[in-house]
């Protein structure tokens, strides 16, 4: 039995989650009680910054990056998380040994929102707690068979906006954007959406980032438009290391249909292939240059953990 997830999103799901412990602000509350309140900035306006982290053999995998792109989010919207780095990774920590989480398959979700308010009201002055701080881990590795599957894509109409209306860079929990362009591909009948920026160009998929490879050459969008993801700067940096010609540039829906392959890139599920675009087939299996960088990809994660 697979969940309702799509994509490189499907999992397996794990009778363990059921009774699972969740840290809500430093304190550890099996899955059934673990609660915030109505009034929280999260739940009330998507007023917050979240991080999702991969842990391998019980270490997480690029904590510093990841936790350096939550800080820096936080200071962009004035939201002070209220604890050390240090007290952060001590929470992360104790959840993971409090659930017995030594081993691989295990995601969590690390999510900030700037607290309590006393009244149903945007102005952060009305915050009269300090940051909701929750830790959800979850036994939850990808399908088998996600590194071989190929995805298909289905182009949307909603686009990747202006950094003046909604930074895409800021990994906030004000989703809608990406959750719109999520419902649009569903009802497509596809794995995930791929959404333009605001002049044509590709930008991103709904949940994870996109490149294509063309004539031995990786492309991957300027990253304008999309968030900073950690995979895809691993992927860019391990390519080129490798000799890899990789370009982060502007390319078009053209020169996606006309690619040799392509595939997405993301925390949960690494690198996975995709197929079909928009009904033009890629490819009917991995292509080597995926396969190679998926290679490069788990040494990278090797090295991060020795």
């Amino acid at each position: 039995m697979t969940d309702h997830a799509t994509g490189t999103h499907v999992f397996t799901p794990d009778p363990r989650n059921d009774n699972v412990l969740i840290d809500v602000n430093g304190e550890l509350f099996r899955r059934p009680e673990a609660k915030v309140s109505v009034f929280d900035s999260g739940f009330m306006l998507g007023d917050g910054v979240w991080e999702g982290l991969r842990v391998y053999g019980g270490k997480i995998a690029f904590l510093d990056r990841h936790l350096d792109r939550l800080w820096q989010g936080a200071k962009a919207i004035m939201l002070d998380i209220g604890i050390s780095r240090d007290e952060m990774i001590a929470r992360l920590r104790r959840v993971l040994d409090a659930n017995e989480m030594a081993g691989d398959g295990v995601h969590i979700r690390l999510m900030v929102t700037r607290g309590i308010r006393s009244t149903p009201y945007q102005d952060p002055r009305v915050v009269i707690s300090p940051a909701t701080i929750v830790l959800i881990p979850e036994w939850k590795a990808p399908a088998a068979g996600t590194a071989t599957r190929m995805l298909n894509l289905f182009t949307v109409h909603v686009r990747r906006g202006y950094p003046d209306v909604q930074d895409p860079k800021l990994n906030s929990h004000s989703k809608l954007n990406c959750i719109t362009a999520c419902i649009q591909a569903a009802q497509a009948g596809a794995d995930e959406a791929l959404m333009l920026d605001p002049h044509g160009f590709v930008a991103t998929c709904n949940s994870t980032h996109f490149f294509i490879v063309r004539n031995g050459e990786v492309w991957t969008s300027t990253g304008d438009y999309c968030l900073d993801g950690i995979t895809r700067r691993i992927v860019v940096e391990t390519a080129r290391a490798g000799g890899i010609p990789t370009y982060e540039r502007n390319f078009s829906l053209t020169d996606v249909y006309g690619a040799d392959e392509a595939f997405t890139t993301g925390t949960f599920a690494g690198l996975a292939p995709v197929g079909t675009i928009d009904g033009r087939v890629i490819g009917t299996e991995r292509g080597p240059m995926v396969e190679r960088l998926q290679q490069l990809y788990r040494a990278a994660v090797e090295r991060e953990l020795a």
